[in-house]
């Protein structure tokens, strides 16, 4: 037997359990503190109604033989995968059901996706970066290279012409720094992958949250981005689900002439089995007329922290991106202080939680991740506290 041996390159923690483990050696030794954590974005609105209504509903149906469902298609249900087909063509962007594939999660299946394509390819990546784009490719020793994300540009680096690539990660609204494209940033990386025959991996996990109708919630609302693009999505920060499971995956029939539509559609039958019936039941419920309006009035509320803590940054005159079409906020440490710095002293200073930059790559290292996906009475205690120390 031999380990893979690429592993050992990874980082030794993952960044949020590096977190989780700072947090409670702090609260173990000062067990009164009153924390607040705006750190990872778990959610934290319960299931709406509609969609806890279909979990019972679909539930009961699974108890009773007339109505009772085993093993469902690897690639989803169709009733699920129609209302995705939907909500889609209600943005103008038209799919067929065959291009659509339900799974547990977007980050899932970034990581799975990659089953599809050789070792040697090239992958591109923006720097700072969800670390699982870059570590999933280290599993697999496959070169990965930077496009470097900076406060000169704002955070959205544009494609260099001189860097070839076969692979390329786009998260819009991004995650850490919550800046999102607008069609014409987007519409250059497009051209770039068509130009250099490349795939982009995009993840449209915030796509929710935009509110802008310049910017794009999806990337196939671009020219020619079904002939060079695969789109992941998920329920977790749209609807709640990040307790519940449940994405989606598109993949074109224009893109390499169907294959890797063929392949991941293989590669699903064989290493997946499919989402739970009433948790598909949960997600269809969703694109329900009464499920659109109860989902918008929970993600409202996150975009009110998020504008809690935008208008807190702008008073404070404290460098920032996102807030606005996202639920992250990306600042500059204050003082030219390190990220790392940063957390132990807002920790200790003001007893709360964020998320240092560095975790996200080497143009981290001088900024900061905070969350709208809080409480917010708790959020508009952070507001306060900032305000005071800073």
């Amino acid at each position: 037997m031999k380990i893979n041996p690429y592993y050992q390159n990874l980082e030794t923690s993952y960044l949020f359990s590096t977190i989780a483990h700072k947090v409670n050696a702090y609260q173990k030794a000062h067990p009164d503190a009153p924390l607040i954590r705006l750190g990872i974005g778990d959610v934290t609105l319960p299931l709406v109604p509609v969609v806890v209504d279909a979990l019972r509903q679909a539930a009961a149906e699974q108890g009773v033989k007339e109505t009772f469902r085993g093993y469902g298609d690897e690639q989803g249900y169709d009733f699920l995968r129609q209302a995705i087909q939907g909500y889609y063509a209600g943005r103008g962007v038209a799919l067929a059901m065959e291009e659509i594939f339900i799974s547990d999660g977007a980050k899932s299946d970034l990581g799975n996706i990659l089953d599809l394509f050789a070792q040697e390819n090239t992958v591109l990546i923006p720097d700072p970066v969800y670390p699982v784009y870059v570590d999933t490719n280290i599993m697999a020793n496959r070169k990965v290279v930077f496009a470097d994300a900076t406060e000169e540009n704002g955070f959205l680096p544009l494609p260099d012409p001189a860097v070839k690539a076969d692979l390329i990660y786009i998260c819009s609204p991004n995650n850490p720094t919550g800046a999102a494209y607008d069609r014409a940033g987007l519409q250059k990386w497009v051209d770039y992958a068509r130009d250099n025959g490349a795939v982009i991996l995009y993840d449209a996990a915030y796509e929710c949250f935009i509110t802008d109708a310049n910017l794009p919630r999806s990337i196939f609302e671009l020219e020619g981005a079904k002939e060079c693009a695969i789109e992941f999505c998920s329920f977790s920060k749209m609807a709640g689900f990040t307790g519940t499971r449940c994405g989606y995956t598109v993949v074109p029939t224009a893109l390499a002439d169907g294959m890797l539509q063929k392949m991941w559609r293989r590669r699903q039958t064989t290493k997946f089995n499919g989402v739970p019936y009433i948790v598909q039941r949960a997600a269809e419920a969703v694109f329900t007329e009464q499920g659109q309006k109860e989902i918008h009035a929970s993600l409202a509320y996150y975009q009110q922290n998020a504008k809690i803590l935008s208008d807190t940054l702008t008073a404070l005159g404290i460098w920032y991106t996102g807030g606005q079409n996202s639920p992250y906020l990306w600042l500059k440490c204050p003082d030219g202080m390190e990220s790392w710095t940063f957390f132990d002293y807002l920790l200790e200073k003001a007893h709360l939680v964020g998320t240092p930059g560095a975790g996200f790559g080497r143009n981290g290292v001088n900024f900061f991740r905070l969350t709208a996906f809080g409480d917010q009475e708790k959020t508009l205690e952070a507001a306060a506290r900032l305000k005071q120390l800073l």
